[in-house]
């Protein structure tokens, strides 16, 4: 832990300012440079997507009868789940998004990736094992390789090597979410009766299968590899995103967890969601929150938030005014980013600017962060009054809010970009948060693309827009190099299941495809316009007042033009780039059915909570029994569509 300190402290030092602003501009010079000499060109189209999670404890299961039947069950119980995993996959192994690329299998193996994910989830570990609380046989620290790390620096490609492991103090127990299971040989480890599916901490023997860390001791995150953007590299896409999940699922299953598709948690630990979020020590005038990966590079960045806020961190949506002593309350919230790589560097402002024009409409149809932990709400909130003033998407405010400390707003809808060098700009110009030197955590030489520009990509991974360039990468076969430009797309929150999720992800790179494919005339909406929309979307979801321009040039508000634009121009781009039709209805029908039932997942929680109230519940269990309606229907259905 005082290696963590220190690191902080050196991070924060006037003198690391500007040896790091003097590097950032070298490399931001060699980067113009090699990208106006056409050097990020590439020769194709490529696609990847990260999807964060959260973990709950999961539903106890009574023990097992004693005797041979017992372990002949537990025997092909085993089995079962050895060969669930196979079931509908067709795709490879895992690992960090846009450091490589997933071979889709061969054209015998079958038909490609299933869309239907497996309902089966594998019960708690037997208590023999014991709960783990995540401190017991682990000596890995917080080590973040690329494509791990918490959302907000969080670049899927990171090169930032990893850290070096906190110094634990074994006289010292770990911060604990939900009381470690206590329980004897033959005893479920709780009463089935009391499960409340309160969000729970994860092992870090969690994270040696498909999850990444993330920046709450509750979060995981899954990543695809990129692949090209055609028939074959979306049918892996839908492989590795199914796959990846359920893996990480079973893994967490083994340790009485349960990772859940939502985009923010509302039933909170046994000890409080503000406690928890703000459990905290300082050390030598560092902050340390006691819930968040020890990391030094993040540690660093929360300090740097606290300081040009004044130590303390305002937050305030309908029905709550709060302020926490630390950025750790942006985990309330969890997303799917969307990635669009584009192999022709002068056409880069072109997707950029029309990607800002789809924003608001895309966010609309995805809200799914209506209700923010129960206990947050004041006693004598009035729940009618919440259900019809809350924010359909907290998310966008969570994560504002939390990271808006210094002078220029560093989370925001990004402006327009007129030539591609501008990306490169914006970086050098955004305001600076928490600098690293490579040599603190890598001496090695620097022989490759993410080597060299290692601090311009430190800083922009701290250059949160809801869209933003991301310069360079790890080769994609048939598609690029290392050097690559690609668009990360960052406001669609978590979805309830892997066909949304694919669905969304389908719609978002095939409308920016297909807006550029048919020079359709979008950017012609004011950026100012693009901007309200997309708020307006947070606020009200499907209910927005949002802008559009259509294909003949003319300004709307009318939902039904501008979402028949959004799926026609997606089919066009999912078209152009090779995917059959019959794959492209697949993808898109999930997301096109909520539209026609005009209800979203905030939506839906927002009646259910409604209903609750009508109930003559308190809104704490209004609130509460709808999310464990959320966690039941999202293991009994395939896609949001089916609730309805």
């Amino acid at each position: 832990m005082d290696d963590i300190v220190d690191l902080v402290r050196r991070s924060l030092a006037d003198a690391t300012d500007e040896e790091f602003t003097d590097r950032v501009d070298a490399q931001a010079a060699e980067l113009r440079r090699a990208i106006a000499a056409g050097e990020f060109d590439n020769e194709a189209f490529s696609v990847g997507l990260e999807v964060e999670l959260y973990a709950i404890n999961s539903v106890p299961e009574p023990p097992e009868p004693e005797g041979d039947e017992d372990e002949e069950d537990d025997a092909d119980a085993s089995e079962r789940d050895e060969s669930d995993l196979d079931d509908d996959l067709s795709g490879g192994g895992g690992g960090s998004s846009w450091d490589g690329s997933l071979e889709p299998q061969s054209s015998s193996g079958g038909s490609g990736a299933s869309l239907e994910p497996d309902n089966e989830t594998p019960p708690p570990e037997e208590p023999g094992g014991g709960a783990d609380d995540g401190s017991a046989d682990d000596d890995t620290g917080d080590d973040f390789g690329p494509g791990e790390g918490p959302s907000l620096d969080v670049d899927p490609d990171s090169p930032l090597a990893p850290d070096d492991p906190e110094d634990v103090d074994p006289e010292e127990p770990e911060p604990a979410v939900e009381a470690e299971a206590e329980s004897e040989d033959d005893e479920p480890y709780m009463d089935p009766e009391a499960w409340e599916g309160r969000l729970t901490r994860l092992p870090d023997v969690v994270f040696e299968g498909e999850a990444n860390k993330e920046l709450g001791l509750h979060n995981a995150e899954i990543n695809t590899e990129p692949n090209s953007f055609d028939g074959a590299g979306m049918e892996v896409q839908t492989t590795a995103v199914e796959m990846h999940t359920k893996q990480a699922r079973q893994q967490a299953s083994k340790h009485n967890c349960e990772l859940v598709l939502d985009a923010m948690w509302t039933i909170p630990p046994e000890e409080g969601g503000e406690e928890y979020l703000s459990a905290h020590e300082e050390r030598d005038g560092v902050v340390l929150a006691d819930n968040m990966r020890q990391a030094p590079r993040y540690v660093a960045l929360d300090n740097e938030a606290l300081q040009h806020a004044g130590g303390s961190i305002d937050f305030s949506v309908p029905g709550y005014e709060g302020a926490f002593p630390t950025i750790l309350f942006e985990s309330l919230a969890t997303s799917i980013q969307p990635h669009l790589q584009i192999p022709d560097s002068d056409a880069f402002p072109t997707y950029y600017n029309a990607a800002i024009r789809t924003l608001g409409p895309l966010l609309a149809l995805s809200v799914n962060s209506p209700f923010l932990p129960a206990d947050f709400y004041p006693d004598d909130t009035d729940g009618e009054w919440l259900c019809a003033n809350t924010d359909h998407e907290l998310r966008i405010a969570a994560f504002e809010q939390s990271v808006n400390t210094s002078e220029s707003p560093k989370v925001r809808v990004p402006r327009d970009i007129d030539t591609v060098e501008d990306v490169v700009d914006r970086v050098v110009a955004d305001d600076l948060f928490g600098p690293f030197l490579r040599e603190w955590l890598d001496d090695s030489e620097r022989g490759s693309l993410e080597d060299r520009i290692w601090e311009f990509d430190h800083k922009r991974g701290t250059y949160w827009r809801w869209l933003r360039c991301v310069v360079g990468g790890t080769p994609v076969e048939g598609a690029s190099d290392e050097r690559s430009l690609r668009i990360e797309y960052r406001p669609l929150p978590t979805q309830p299941h892997v066909k949304d999720m694919i669905g969304l992800q389908a719609l978002t790179v095939g409308l920016i495809r297909g807006l550029v494919v048919a020079d359709h005339p979008v950017t012609e909406l004011p950026w100012q316009e693009a901007e309200r929309s997309f708020y307006a979307a947070a606020a009200d979801g499907l209910d927005a007042d949002l802008s559009w321009v259509t294909v003949d040039g003319e300004r709307t508000t009318g939902h039904g033009v501008i979402f028949d634009e959004l799926f026609r121009f997606a089919r066009l781009g999912l078209e152009e780039q090779g995917i059959p039709g019959a794959r492209i209805d697949e993808y898109l029908e999930p997301i096109e059915e909520r539209y026609a039932a005009g209800e979203t997942p905030s939506s839906w929680k927002i009646d259910r909570v409604r209903a609750g109230l009508d109930d003559g519940h308190d809104l704490d269990t209004a609130i509460a029994e709808m999310q464990r309606a959320y966690f039941e229907r999202s293991r009994d259905h395939h896609a949001f569509a089916e609730w309805l």
